[in-house]
């Protein structure tokens, strides 16, 4: 009888612990797109209209993900050096995060004349 006893505290035990580890995975997961920043269908023969919305505006801490919406590969490159998505693909985007206030210029290193600003504020 105590065998079957220390048995049934084992297995309730051992549920209880998979149920609070059940309870804590139901969390939905949170997904931060950040402030949309369209990279414009024709935007290689454009100028400050190639980024849309140009300037961006976003708090610090915010985000800003660049989509690029046009047929041809770009990028989004920062004037100072901060940030170099690399290349954004017809369809793909880029995300980068803005810890600190200041005005950040940025162009497209493929096609130089696209270029934009990140105010942060």
């Amino acid at each position: 009888m105590n065998v079957r006893y220390a048995l049934f505290i084992l297995v309730s035990m051992f549920a209880a612990a998979c149920g609070s580890s059940s309870s804590s995975s139901t969390t939905a997961p949170t997904t931060n797109t950040g402030t949309p920043v369209s990279i414009v269908s024709g935007s290689s023969t454009l100028t400050t209209t190639a980024y849309s919305p140009n300037p961006v505006t976003v708090a610090v801490g915010g985000t800003v993900t660049w989509k690029n919406n046009d047929s041809v590969t770009h990028n989004s490159v920062a004037t100072n050096g901060a940030w170099n998505s690399g290349n954004i693909a017809p369809g793909g985007s880029f995300s980068m995060t803005f810890p600190s206030a200041g005005s950040f210029p940025y162009h497209c290193s493929i096609h130089p004349g696209m270029v934009g600003t990140v105010t942060v504020q």
